[in-house]
């Protein structure tokens, strides 16, 4: 086939070279004969120039081809990378929403635990202190019945002490003492008796 090929093209060289021995009638052309001779020309020129382009052509097209092949199969793959990321995306959204519902979860349980012990804590604490109070309440009130007491006593002494005084007059105080002295000698007379 490239040898019928290159064949017609240098047959097709040769044509126009023929066509200038062939003697014209000088003064009619026929248009028939200048519309072959323009188609054989333009034959020539166009069939010389796709014999000379056609394998630079066909190389450049397939490259272009190829390219363009390349191309498809790359944006091919950057879409469907494109449509997994899209799809991770979703998913991990989707896992966000759980993750944040399980946070809010686990952040109003440690909340309420948290406020338990806070409250747990502040009872406990409200019972020392209720029981400290009580404690210090009762120290002070039994400091303050010893200092009733003793008070009392005082008072007590002072009007024992202030009757006693009203009562003891010199000629009272000479008969206790005569008294006294009475009952001393009769026990010494029993002690002795005996």
């Amino acid at each position: 086939m490239l040898r019928l090929t290159r064949n017609s093209a240098f047959v097709l060289l040769l044509i126009p070279l023929f066509m200038g021995f062939v003697s014209e009638p000088e003064s009619h052309a026929s248009p028939l004969a200048d519309i072959l001779g323009k188609t054989v020309n333009f034959l020539i020129l166009f069939g010389g120039l796709s014999f000379l382009l056609a394998k630079p052509l066909r190389k450049f097209l397939a490259e272009i081809g190829l390219s363009v092949e390349k191309t498809i199969r790359e944006t091919e793959r950057a879409r469907t990378e494109a449509v997994d990321r899209l799809e991770s995306l979703k998913k991990r959204m989707e896992s966000l929403e759980e993750e944040i519902r399980d946070i809010k979860t686990e952040a109003e349980e440690a909340g309420n635990r948290e406020r338990e012990r806070a409250l747990a804590l502040a009872r406990r604490e409200s019972e020392k202190i209720r029981l400290l109070a009580a404690q210090e309440i009762e120290i002070l009130a039994q400091a303050a019945k010893a200092e009733l007491r003793a008070h009392a006593a005082d008072i007590a002494v002072s009007l024992a002490r202030a009757n006693l005084e009203r009562r003891l007059t010199p000629e009272a105080h000479s008969r206790f003492i005569d008294d006294s002295i009475r009952n001393l000698e009769a026990l010494d007379e029993k002690f002795h008796s005996r």
